[in-house]
């Protein structure tokens, strides 16, 4: 199976952050971390396409669109099919706060995608924190992989999305699991532009119109937050139209 992004991209091929197959075993399973967003279900598609069977993990942190994360996440499970989903929702992050994301005191921003800044959505640590569930997931289900949407345009800004956190939290499972355990890490992403995945969601078909990726409002999305204009602009970019309500588009497809 050709894994490779679109001809047209200057990314990588796809790799995982470390050397592991492509493609699972007859038995193999992997679970993926499915916040309701287009990369992690493109991440969950993907995984599909590559042979695993699924265990869908979704965690509810106190963000601002968490209801409609978790409804999207639902949908997902059922259209994919997976063979579990374990809904998790934890207060510890939201409670920590430092986040625009959880603390309703701190305005979302509108995107600034020149900044090189890590920006108040970042929300610290959070990837270690559901990775870490994902792993203990896994390892109770005998799973081989754990698979996050993570990309190289949020690696520019959000710390816990490089590729080499990635790797050390691969060196960490190995350590601190089972001797019999293996559980890869996989980000079949790291290296690609979002545009790069809305081209792969589209060859896989993922139902995008059941994502949901605005950091401010729930229905219908701003368009105007970081999240919403990246995801704008790699439709746009692939001559697709976004299939989720916008209030309002900055970026069409009639503007490429």
């Amino acid at each position: 199976m050709d894994q490779s992004p679109p001809t047209d991209s200057t990314r990588p091929t796809d790799e995982s952050t470390t050397d592991h197959p492509t493609t699972a075993d007859a038995t193999d399973r992997a679970v993926v971390l499915l916040s309701g967003g287009m990369d992690s279900a493109t991440a969950a598609y993907e995984a599909r396409a590559r042979g695993y069977d699924l265990y869908a993990l979704h965690t509810s942190y106190g963000q601002r669109t968490e209801d409609r994360e978790r409804e999207c996440a639902e949908r997902l499970a059922e259209e994919l099919p997976v063979e579990d989903v374990l809904t998790v929702e934890t207060g510890h992050l939201a409670a920590i706060g430092a986040s625009s994301l959880t603390d309703e005191e701190m305005a979302v921003p509108d995107a600034d995608l020149e900044s090189d800044e890590v920006p108040d959505t970042y929300v610290p640590f959070r990837n270690a924190n559901l990775l870490a569930m994902a792993v203990s997931y896994a390892e109770a289900n005998e799973c081989s992989a754990v698979f996050i949407g993570a990309h190289s345009e949020d690696f520019a800004g959000y710390p816990d999305c490089r590729p080499a956190f990635f790797d050390a939290f691969e060196r960490l499972v190995a350590v601190g699991t089972r001797p019999e355990t293996e559980i890869a890490i996989e980000a079949p992403f790291v290296d690609w532009s979002k545009t790069d995945i809305a081209a792969r969601g589209v060859d896989l078909e993922v139902p995008y119109e059941h994502t949901w990726s605005c950091y401010r409002e729930s229905e219908p999305a701003c368009g105007t937050c970081d999240s919403c204009l990246l995801r704008l602009e790699a439709f746009a970019n692939v001559g697709v139209r976004d299939p989720i309500p916008y209030r309002e588009r900055l970026i069409t497809v009639d503007d490429r």
